[in-house]
């Protein structure tokens, strides 16, 4: 596919990004990227169950976030797009939680239509006071509030992981790490570093994406992300060397920071904070 087909597809694309956006902006709730949600959340007894997370994540799971990681359901993880949020939650149990709570990132999907999430055992302890971890697991369920806000890796870049399935030069498969801001890949595209000939990769599950048509060199990507009530680009100029290989991390050279805005009620943009 030559560099103006392609142009093509990744507008529209964007065009449709922003045309579904639009649609939940003019509904009758207020736009918002803090909206307030209300569920319950369990946790798992075992690490080892988010290991085989459906992001794609593995063991680098338990790294993310101090190990406060979670599972969502089906209309949070959105087929993978929501791998990586960032989510602030905090239970209603005044006896035992936190005003603050905790934050905690997605790296799983969760199937039970019960809970909207479940959380690693370190970030259902997350939610409670101090010194009231144990209490809070006795509990095994609880009444939460959470709503989605920016992740801030502070001095990492958006990372790109090969998978190690890829095989070079005719198979490439990528997984994106420590994305920042408040926003969902929707597309990504691979050239080679100096070329406009760029092909589109395709969502194969979670954070990984996917071509077999792998153009030759030095790659470059380009990423179309949430960004208010829009698409944004972002361009990576060189990510992966000629010789890349399976299994290994590299730095894209930037961070994404954008915050995508909904339509919700009640939209909750105040900073939770313990209260003496």
């Amino acid at each position: 596919m030559g560099g103006g087909s392609g142009m093509l597809l990744i507008h529209n694309r964007v065009c449709l990004v922003a045309y579904t956006l639009l649609l939940v902006a003019s509904s009758s709730a207020i736009a918002c990227d803090r909206c307030l949600h209300q569920s319950k959340v369990a946790f798992f007894s075992k690490a080892e169950a988010l290991l085989s997370g459906a992001c794609g994540y593995g063991s680098l799971a338990v790294g993310f976030n101090g190990g406060r990681i979670a599972a969502a359901g089906p209309s949070i993880y959105k087929d993978g797009a929501a791998c990586g949020a960032c989510f602030q939650m905090r239970c209603k149990n005044e006896d035992i939680c936190s005003k603050e709570g905790t934050t905690i990132v997605v790296s799983d999907r969760n199937h039970d239509n019960g809970t909207d999430f479940v959380l690693s055992s370190r970030g259902f302890m997350g939610m409670a006071k101090k010194g009231m971890g144990q209490d809070i697991l006795k509990l095994g369920v609880v009444d939460v509030e959470y709503k989605r806000i920016p992740c801030d890796y502070k001095d990492k870049n958006l990372a790109v992981g090969v998978e190690e399935s890829s095989h070079n030069p005719d198979y490439l498969a990528l997984q994106f790490l420590y994305q920042g801001g408040q926003t969902e890949i929707v597309a990504v595209d691979v050239a080679q570093v100096g070329s406009s000939n760029w092909k589109f990769m395709s969502r194969k599950y979670g954070a990984v994406w996917d071509t077999s048509r792998v153009p030759n060199g030095a790659l470059q990507l380009r990423l179309v992300v949430t960004s208010g009530f829009d698409g944004k680009w972002y361009w990576a100029k060189n990510v992966l060397p000629a010789d890349w290989k399976n299994g290994v991390i590299y730095d894209s050279g930037l961070q994404i920071t954008d915050i995508a805005q909904q339509g919700c009620s009640p939209c909750d943009n105040t900073t939770w904070k313990h209260h003496s």
